[in-house]
């Protein structure tokens, strides 16, 4: 998600939010609020989610109408696992811009990983087709994987490939058709999407796994073999090392 970066300054090595409260600046609340809502988005990059979360509870007491404070402090709210408070943000954000493309694809990928696919498909369909979503790709990604969740391949399939029409090293994409080809045992394509994910993105455990996989199908031991080590040694605690594991105890 690409943001413009707004001011802010770094004492000693902790990060801090420049706001400056005297009354000859003329700064207004609302731009205060803007100010905390970066500090927010950056300290939740960083994995600081306890500092995130104070920033966007400052920039909510300053500017409780402003729809992207409710879209950001939503996130936070899915990764810390509060999914009644990410919902009530999103719709608050919603209710304040429904024309907001960002906020509905958010809004509906978030219900198709809670289960509501019907629903999450509709807020993706308006995001698509928003004359200013100028990344549609994001959409088109999230509304492919609430397809594969309603056993719709072939939909879903076309769904990642316009992704990468528009966005062709959009790695998340790239991740679902590797997926793709190597369960349809297009071995070779599924290694073309491997390579062309590994160029634009860091490997997490599922893709990995997955890598292993195709390796392993294409014949190419060693090359499996590496991928093999590399999730058990820097993922050891995901579901996919687990998976590894099991296969080997067995």
């Amino acid at each position: 998600m690409q943001r413009q970066a707004l001011f802010f300054c770094f004492v000693s090595f902790f990060l801090t939010a420049c706001v400056d409260d005297s009354p000859s600046k003329s700064v207004t609340s609302e731009e205060k609020a803007t100010t905390y809502l970066d500090m927010g988005i950056r300290y939740m990059d960083m994995g600081e989610l306890r500092f995130a979360k104070e920033n966007f509870e400052k920039a909510l007491d300053m500017d409780s109408n402003n729809p992207n404070i409710h879209n950001a402090a939503a996130a936070l709210y899915e990764k810390i696992r509060e999914p009644e408070n990410a919902s009530n943000h999103y719709q608050t954000s919603l209710r304040l811009d429904s024309d907001n493309p960002q906020s509905q694809n958010n809004y509906g990928r978030f219900l198709c990983e809670q289960g509501a696919l019907a629903e999450g498909l509709e807020h993706l369909n308006l995001a698509l087709n928003m004359p200013l979503n100028n990344r549609r790709w994001f959409a088109l990604t999230n509304a492919g994987r609430c397809l594969l969740k309603q056993a719709q391949k072939p939909r879903a399939e076309a769904y990642f490939r316009e992704a990468l029409q528009l966005q062709p090293d959009y790695s998340p994409a790239l991740l679902e058709m590797m997926k793709i080809s190597y369960n349809d045992a297009k071995y070779l394509s599924a290694k073309a999407f491997l390579q062309r994910y590994q160029a634009v993105a860091q490997p997490s455990p599922d893709f990995l796994w997955y890598a292993m996989q195709i390796e392993t199908a294409l014949e190419h031991k060693n090359l499996a073999q590496q991928y093999k080590n590399a999730l058990l040694n820097e993922f050891p605690a995901s579901e996919e090392a687990m998976r590894v594991k099991t296969s080997i105890n067995d």
